[in-house]
Parts: C-alpha cells; sequence; structure tokens
C-alpha cells in the first residue's frame, strides 16, 4: 500500500493537499449524516470524516480494519 504522507507528519501546512494515508482503524463513530474514523499508524492519529455522500462506503469498517485512504486534509473546524 502507498502513502504520501504518515499521519503524524501533517501539519497545517498541508491544508488543501491531497494525500493518501495508510493504518488502522482506531475508532468509528457515525453521526447519521457524518462519519467520522481515527486512524491511526505509528506516527500517530488523524481524524477522518466522510458526509452522507460516501458513507455508504465505511458502514461496515471496524476497529483494527486497515485503511488506505486518499481525500484532502482540512483544517479541525
Amino acid at each position: 500500500m502507498e502513502r504520501t504522507h504518515e499521519n503524524g507528519t501533517l501539519r497545517l501546512a498541508n491544508v488543501g493537499e491531497k494525500v493518501t494515508l495508510v493504518g488502522w482503524v482506531a475508532k468509528r463513530r457515525n453521526l447519521g449524516s457524518l462519519v467520522f474514523i481515527d486512524l491511526r499508524d505509528r506516527s500517530g492519529i488523524v481524524q477522518l470524516t466522510f458526509d452522507e455522500s460516501i458513507a455508504d462506503a465505511v458502514k461496515d469498517v471496524r476497529n483494527e480494519y486497515i485503511l488506505q485512504v486518499t481525500g484532502t486534509v482540512e483544517k479541525r473546524k
């Protein structure tokens, strides 16, 4: 699995960049219109957000699943 960054290396300077991350699911939370996944690797944890348009793609994801995801870095609100 190819990645562009390790989770712990993402900084504010990366906001707006398209990145590919690989890691284990540490926690998954479904809030109806949003799904949050905490993805961890050896360097740290990042929070992934999925809106309802793609929430079905992660509805069956459980703790300790290994994921490779590509998306845009956003500043935490």
